[in-house]
C-alpha cells in the first residue's frame, strides 16, 4: 500500500526465536524521500505495533522516545517463566499505565478476540493493520487495503481480510480519549 501510494520502504530483518516460541521483532523503514537502513536506530521509532503487551514494552524500551506512539494487541502470552511460577506478569493496567507514561499516545485493543470471532485468530494481524489504518498515523486507508489484497489474495480470502480490516477501524473508532 505504501509504495503504490509512493513511499519507499525498507524492511529490516526480523529477529527473533519464532521457530522456538520466542519473540520476534521486524523493522519497517517508511520515506519519500529515500530508501532508509532496515534498521530503525535505538531511540528513534515513530510508531510500534505490538502483537502482545510485554512484547511491546519489551520494544518501547529499547526503541521508544517521548514522541512515539504505540499500538498494542492486548492479548496476553506468558512467556514460560511466568507459566513456571519463578516470574510474574504485570496486570494490562499495570501494562498500559506504563505506555501512557513513556508514549506521546497509546492504543491498546484486544484484536485477537476481534480475530476469533471472525473465525481465524491469525487474522489479529489484519485487524491490527486496520487499527493502524484508523490512527492516521500512516497513510493507508481501506480502499488501498482493498485493492492490495485484491491483487495478492485469492478472492475467497478478501472478504473475511476486509470484515478483519474494518474490526480493527472500529475499534479504535470506539477508544475514547
Amino acid at each position: 500500500m505504501l509504495v503504490t501510494a509512493g513511499y519507499y520502504v525498507t524492511i529490516g530483518e526480523t529477529f527473533g526465536m519464532s521457530q522456538r516460541g520466542g519473540s520476534v521483532m521486524s523493522h519497517l523503514r517508511i520515506s519519500r524521500e529515500s530508501v532508509l537502513s532496515p534498521q530503525i536506530p535505538q531511540g528513534r521509532a515513530d510508531i510500534i505495533v505490538g502483537l502482545e503487551p510485554a512484547e511491546a514494552l519489551r520494544v518501547l524500551t529499547r526503541y521508544g522516545n517521548p514522541d512515539v506512539v504505540v499500538l498494542i494487541n492486548s492479548r496476553v502470552v506468558y512467556p514460560i517463566g511466568v507459566i513456571t511460577g519463578e516470574l510474574s506478569y504485570p496486570s494490562l493496567s499495570e501494562i498500559e499505565s506504563i505506555f501512557k507514561e513513556l508514549t506521546a499516545h497509546s492504543w491498546l485493543i484486544d484484536a485477537t478476540i476481534a480475530a476469533v470471532e471472525l473465525g481465524n485468530p491469525v487474522l489479529s494481524n489484519i485487524v491490527m493493520i486496520g487499527a493502524l489504518a484508523k490512527t492516521a498515523l500512516l497513510p493507508i486507508c481501506r480502499r488501498a487495503f482493498e485493492k492490495e489484497i485484491a491483487r495478492n489474495m485469492a478472492a475467497d480470502k478478501c472478504e473475511i481480510n476486509l470484515r478483519a480490516f474494518d474490526a480493527g477501524a472500529g475499534m479504535i473508532e470506539n477508544i475514547v480519549d
